[in-house]
């Protein structure tokens, strides 16, 4: 019998403790850890799948919450390193609706990839958004379980006594999004427990669900990515992949990244950056280099330059992810082209 506090069906979240305890009671241990079986979708079939048209460079948009202008100056500048930004919905903040950010970015000549969650919209709300931002032209909905919100405090925006909804879940969200034309695009935790298989098996159930696209945690390797995709072949999964790569040039932007439930970061990685000389050019070589190798992977069609970056500030951080994106890009552009016939 399954009893996951967030009412998922279908597989963990992606922030099941090392430990395997639940994200929301250390005390409860997650049940796909304690032997439940994954299910399988049960559902309706998706309609028409959208069309897909994945990212090579997504990046994360780090924009401080209700600010307009900070928002254009760091998207328009993320835009010249990324060929879409990926829009978070963070448990410590309220921010603008997800369609308004859209429709900002829309404006600015920027392809938007908006998260939406479970956490704090019942289905109502959730199907409000998913046709305001489908009648808007957003191609991609990254659809998320939440992560727990443990309480107000410092930095927070949120109120005290914010409720947690947990209508529907990420599988049943990318049904929802995929049956309204959109690009259902869903999330994988390679390195949280439990294992690979099982964490497969949930990703097997989004597909069937209708998602389209998957955007993975990142890892402390490319190997630890490329068992788990091959544990996702043999459960049938297919999805087009866009990896998580970890930016970061400081050791406050590092901790902030390896410090996120089911995520990891190479500690030698992490070393050659804050010990170089110069630690913002090193941590652009380390993130090239990182997405270079994940590209090169079987299924790997993207990737996600994921974390602030900087701590030098919101926009220089975004200057620095967008040279990222532009030596990914132009490298996977000149390896695409030495493989050509000639």
């Amino acid at each position: 019998m399954i009893s996951c506090p967030k009412r998922m069906r279908y597989g963990p979240c992606g922030g099941v403790r090392p430990s395997g305890a639940c994200e929301l009671d250390e005390a409860l241990p997650c049940p796909w850890t304690s032997g439940d079986p994954v299910l399988a979708w049960d559902g309706p079939e998706p309609d028409a799948p959208a069309v897909v048209d994945p990212p090579v460079v997504l990046s994360d948009l780090a924009v401080p919450a209700r600010d307009p202008a900070t928002l254009r100056a760091v998207a328009t500048r993320l835009a010249d390193g990324a060929d879409a930004v990926l829009v978070a919905d963070l448990h410590d903040r309220a921010d603008f609706p997800p369609t308004m950010i859209a429709a900002t970015l829309l404006e600015l000549g920027v392809r938007p990839w908006i998260t939406l969650t479970c956490r704090d919209r019942n289905r109502v709300v959730l199907e409000q958004e998913v046709v305001g931002l489908a009648a808007l032209g957003v191609g991609g909905v990254l659809c998320v379980t939440g992560d727990s919100r443990p309480g107000s405090g410092a930095g927070t925006t949120v109120g005290a006594g914010a409720t947690q909804v947990f209508d529907l879940d990420a599988t049943r969200l990318a049904h929802l999004v995929a049956t309204n034309g959109l690009v259902a695009t869903v999330t994988a935790a390679p390195a949280a427990p439990p294992d690979p298989a099982a964490r497969a098996a949930g990703l097997a159930a989004k597909q069937a669900a209708g998602a389209r696209l998957v955007v993975t945690n990142h890892v402390a390797s490319p190997a630890v990515l490329d068992d788990f995709l091959t544990a996702g072949r043999a459960a049938g999964v297919s999805l087009p992949v866009v990896a998580g790569v970890a930016v970061f040039t400081d050791a406050r932007t590092a901790r902030g990244l390896a410090d996120l439930p089911g995520l990891a970061l190479d500690p030698d990685a992490v070393a050659r950056v804050l010990d170089a000389d110069d630690p913002v050019e090193a941590g652009i070589e380390e993130a090239v280099a990182e997405a270079r190798a994940l590209l090169a992977l079987d299924g790997v069609v993207g990737v996600n330059l994921s974390g602030v970056g900087s701590s030098a500030g919101w926009v220089p951080a975004a200057d620095l992810k967008a040279e990222v994106g532009r030596r990914v890009r132009a490298a996977h552009r000149a390896e695409s082209e030495s493989l050509r016939p000639a």
